[in-house]
């Protein structure tokens, strides 16, 4: 995985995880990179400096017991996406593969709106963004079915 810190037109700066430089080029080219601010899609990536990790804390130490250490960006990353998953399930509902025809009744003024997530095909959420209902992907899967 690489992150990146991405900044949108409009100057706001936020991370992503990618599998890969093309990965990321590819899900920006469709659209499926959204400033976490203000949801642009007009994302570009920022200069940003390599984090190299440094033993110095820890020299001389080994008489000692060793210090405590803050959570890897790895490890935080997992906390925030676990909280995400909590928000997400506690405040909308599950429609499944219904997500793209409920989205878009919504928008269309044929339901009325809530908060919902579920599974789309990408050709289908594309047209949904294309289409100005405003949607977002999901950095995980639902639980069931999952190993």
């Amino acid at each position: 995985m690489i992150r990146y810190t991405l900044r949108c037109r409009d100057g706001h700066e936020f991370e992503g995880w990618f599998r890969s430089s093309d990965g990321f080029d590819a899900l920006r080219l469709a659209g499926q990179v959204a400033c976490t601010h203000c949801g642009s899609t007009a994302v570009e990536k920022a200069p940003m400096a390599p984090a190299v990790p440094s033993d110095r804390a820890n020299r001389g130490t080994s008489d000692r017991a060793a210090p405590e250490r803050p959570p890897t960006m790895a490890q935080r990353v997992e906390q925030s996406l676990a909280e995400l998953r909590r928000q997400v399930e506690a405040n909308s509902d599950y429609v499944g593969m219904r997500f793209v025809q409920e989205a878009r009744a919504m928008h269309e003024g044929r339901l009325p709106e809530r908060a919902i997530h579920g599974e789309a095909r990408v050709e289908d959420a594309r047209k949904l963004i294309e289409d100005g209902v405003p949607v977002a992907p999901l950095p995980f899967r639902r639980r069931e079915g999952m190993n």
